[in-house]
């Protein structure tokens, strides 16, 4: 008998669902938590710490990108540039930061040492010139 009836559509079957109480708050929650995985995960949320350390570091690099061309042009100043350049080249990758402090282009005027992270951009851009 029972298969003589037609078998209800997805809409009727909605139609017919009646859930109780614990159903929609479990569905709920459910909803909430999916939601904060998604968002944090991939939506790009993030806390006010995360948020504060990002700006903060946005900070750093934004300082260090305007001081290193400061670096590059103490280093024009040097009257011996053309083999401290080429010194600098032959110099290892991992050496050429110490050189370029040792030499104190990376000595930002009204400062007494030199900071690591100019050193860096100074070394990318000091890279770049042609002798």
């Amino acid at each position: 008998m029972e298969r003589d009836q037609k078998k209800l559509s997805y809409r009727q079957r909605w139609d017919k669902l009646r859930p109780t109480k614990w159903v929609l708050v479990w569905f709920c929650l459910g909803s909430v938590i999916g939601a904060l995985i998604v968002g944090f995960n991939w939506g790009g949320w993030v806390t006010g710490g995360s948020a504060r350390d990002m700006a903060v570091q946005s900070g750093k690099d934004a300082v260090v990108e305007r001081l290193a061309p400061i670096c590059v042009y103490q280093f024009t100043k040097d009257p011996e540039k053309d083999q401290k350049l080429s010194e600098l080249k032959d110099t290892s990758t991992y050496q050429r930061r110490a050189y370029v402090e040792e030499q104190g282009w990376a000595t930002m005027p009204g400062e007494a040492e030199p900071d690591r992270n100019v050193a860096d951009a100074c070394v990318k851009l000091l890279m770049q010139i042609d002798q």
